[in-house]
Parts: C-alpha cells; structure tokens; sequence
C-alpha cells in the first residue's frame, strides 16, 4: 500500500471530568465481536464554512474531553480478568488515565484531491484506510476508541475525520448515539467561543449490561462464544494472523448508490405482490417499511447478480435491534452491543423471476414479525448462530449492516453537514450497508464487492430500482 498520509502529531484526549470507576463486564451480545475488526467510520467535510486545521483540531479535541465525561468507557479499555474469565471494560482510573489517542495527519493531494476522495461514487480504499486511526486488537488489554483528523498537503476548506471503536464495546446504535454527542458538544463550543460545556444528553448512556448478564442463559452463551472464538485470551489472534474476510477484501470494488425518497416510495410499490394483500387489513393498501423495501432491492439484485442455482435457498441476514425486547429493557440509551442475527429464506429463482423484489420483501418482512411477537426471547437460539451460519454456502447468503435510521449526515460539529460518510472496515467478504441519505428521505447504499460481481449487481440494482443512471 503507497503511503498517502503522514502523522504530524498524536496526542491523547482525556474525559474532562474523570471519576472513579469499576469494569462494566461484555455480555454474550458483545463478546460475539470479540474477534472482529473495530468499526471505521470516516467523515467528509468541506466548504467555505470549514474553520481552519487548528481550529479544527482544538474544536475536536476540547468537545471529546467534555462527551468522554459522560462515555467514560470509551476512554477505558477491553481488559481480561482472569479469576473471572471475564472480558470488561475496564474504566479504572488507571486505564482512562492513558486517554484517547488523537492522531492529527496530513493527506499527500490537495484540497481538491480529499473533495474528490468525498464525491466519487466508487471509493478509493487504499486512501480511505489511511484516513482511519488503526486499534491493534491481537491482544487483550485494547483501547476502544482512537480518533484521526486529517488535512490536504496544499490548499484548505477540506478535511476528513476517521473514527474507530472496538466493535465488542459498541453497535452501530452506540456509536451514532456517541457521534451525535460529540458533534453537539462541538457545535455549542464553537458557538459560545470557547471550551464545550457540559451538556444535558437525552436519553443519558447507560453502560451496564445487567438486562443482558441477568438473562438465564447469559453467562454459559458468553462462555461457549469466548471459548470458540477466543480459546487463547488475553491472546485474540496471532500477531501475523489477519481476520479471515481481510483476505477476500483486498480485490474488492467498493461502490455507493443512493436511493432518493421518490425512488424508495417506488420500491415500496415494487414490494406489493400482484393481487395481493400482505402487510395490511383487509381493504387497505398494504405498507412496506423503508428497510424492507431497500433490503429487499439489495437482496434480490445480488442473488441474480451471483447466477445461483434456481432450485436453491438463498439467505438474507436480518439484524434485530434487541433493545426492546429484553425484559427488563436496557433503554434507547443502552450503550454497547444489542442485536441479533436473523437469517429470512427465499428459493432463488423466485428471487430472479419477476416479482422478484415482492419475494424478497415478503420474507423479509415474515422473518421481521417472527422475531418482533411479543412471546419470542431475543437470546432464543443464539447458541446454535454460529452453527447456523457456518453451515451456509457463502455465496448464498446476503449481508446487510447498518441502518438506514443512522442519521449520519446530521453529525455537524459546526461547520456543517458531513460531504461523505462510510463504514471503512468490512466485516465480511461481501458486504452491503445502510445510511441515512445526505438529502431528506434519502438512503445511502454501499456495496463491498468483487469486481464482476459489483458489476452485475449494479446493473441489477439501477434496473429493479427502476433508475436510468
């Protein structure tokens, strides 16, 4: 990999007010990740309204200090204990008082260059992972949170701000809860002149995790995915080991689309089989939710994309936000890990033939109202995931992250709206994510493929969207 960006200075960011505190122990949900990759998002900002770096810098950096106040654990680190066997978040005074660190980098191109880097469709991932701080995650202890802010070499009003987290710390509902915290305390820093000032925060963290540990069937899930997963703690891998999906990665096309709310309304019609009636009482039009809809154009484009066998069952990964359905529930503002993976099934020469994207929808949204009745236990099943997943021919089965209700595009630390937002790290060898769109109503689709492969798919995407690009 050429070298695109050069350190200039790293720093660390301490809590603004740093209390005394104990370890918050990972539940079954969390230590799922316990191997993964660490969540990379990168951010895009540009314009005449961008301060200048250093303003940038100590904008972002007095901000931090006063959100990790109220995140303490995000200052912390994931440790082992081993009289327990646990793995927590250690947030003693000791391990908070290391800091975050804050990378400050300079981007080889010009102003111009990172604009373009931010506007063009197809991603250029070799700069991209440069603009994301590393977390090295072999081994146990690990910080969680690491934050890089990179410049151009020549001109200004472009600068692009990389944030990784440990994923065994956070889902993707705990780290937008996170940005948006950090990017209001920003905002009312710039506005009052001065340092940020503590901020009521609604709904408040919470970082216990006793509405997971407390569940029956919580402690022996957390010991059989430690023991398959991570059978060496502290040691999570070997230092000259890679994750496995790193490898499929290397060759891959990543792309983003971005479906207009006019667009989605489209789809939604698309979703409604011929002559039928399902998602709504009788006499009334049925209703076909946004994530439904796009899921659904993603899945059924893929799957024809890939040339499957008609005869065969092909897999979609529904991931459930858990949070509502535990008992008691953890709240809105639960922060870590608190989702589940779902697996909807659909012959896939239905999935090809037309109507196609009704099928899909259709399953879907059957495997949604499964996982959403009021009897279901949302650990029910988890110790056969693994299992489950492992035993599903790979090309056969579709991934789809994130979430179209991630308001990414509102993460304005006062100088505006972001340009460009995406998900750097890839957690599977084929992957597509979801976004809130830049403009209302919008959803932003990216896709990490294989070249002949995002090529088919693109086609097949643009077509069933009914799109003439």
């Amino acid at each position: 990999m050429t070298s695109r960006a050069r350190v200039l200075n790293v720093s660390r960011v301490h809590p603004a007010r740093a209390t005394a505190a104990g370890d918050h122990e990972l539940s079954s949900f969390d230590i799922a990740h316990i191997t993964k990759i660490p969540i990379q998002r990168l951010f895009f900002f540009d314009g005449p309204g961008l301060p200048p770096f250093p303003t940038v810098v100590g904008t972002l950096r007095s901000s931090l200090a006063e959100t990790l106040a109220d995140f303490l654990p995000l200052a912390g680190e994931v440790a082992f204990r081993a009289t327990s066997g646990a793995v927590v978040i250690d947030c003693s005074l000791s391990a908070v008082s290391s800091g975050v660190r804050f990378v400050e980098a300079e981007y080889s191109g010009g102003a111009d260059d990172i604009r373009r880097l931010a506007r063009e469709d197809e991603h250029d991932t070799e700069a991209f992972l440069q603009l994301v701080p590393e977390i090295d995650v072999t081994q146990l202890p690990i910080p969680v949170l690491a934050v890089q802010v990179t410049r151009p070499a020549t001109g200004h009003g472009a600068v692009a701000i990389g944030v990784t987290i440990v994923h065994a710390v956070a889902d993707g509902h705990a780290v937008w809860q996170f940005m948006r915290a950090w990017s209001r305390a920003s905002r009312e820093g710039l506005l009052t002149g001065g340092a940020a000032a503590p901020l009521e925060i609604v709904p408040p963290p919470t970082f216990d995790r006793a509405a997971v540990l407390h569940h029956p069937m919580a402690a022996e899930l957390s010991r059989m995915f430690l023991r398959i997963l991570a059978p060496a703690l502290p040691l999570l891998r070997s230092p000259s080991s890679t994750p496995a999906t790193l490898g499929d990665t290397v060759e891959q096309i990543r792309r983003t689309f971005v479906l207009t709310g006019d667009r989605i309304r489209y789809l939604k019609q698309q979703c409604i089989p011929q002559g039928g009636t399902s998602g709504g009482q009788q006499g009334q039009q049925p209703t076909t939710s946004t994530y439904v809809a796009v899921s659904s154009l993603v899945w059924a484009s893929l799957v024809r994309a890939k040339s499957l066998d008609h005869a065969d069952d092909a897999f979609f990964l529904v991931v459930a936000d858990c949070r509502r359905r535990l008992r008691p529930p953890p709240g809105e503002g639960y922060f870590g890990n608190c989702v589940r993976p779902c697996l909807a099934r659909a012959n896939a020469g239905e999935l090809c033939g037309e109507g196609g994207v009704a099928h899909a929808a259709a399953a879907i949204a059957e495997r949604i109202r499964g996982f959403l009745d009021e009897k279901s236990d949302p650990l029910e099943g988890m110790e056969r995931v693994l299992e489950v997943f492992g035993a599903i021919p790979k090309e056969r089965l579709t991934s789809v992250g994130s979430s179209h209700r991630f308001m990414a595009y509102e993460t304005d630390f006062g100088w505006g709206a972001p340009s460009r937002v995406e998900l750097v790290s890839m957690f599977r060898a084929e992957l597509v994510t979801l976004l809130g769109g830049r403009e209302r109503g919008a959803v932003q689709v990216s896709a990490a493929l294989s070249q002949p492969l995002m090529e088919a798919f693109a086609a097949n995407f643009l077509a069933l969207a009914g799109s003439s690009d």
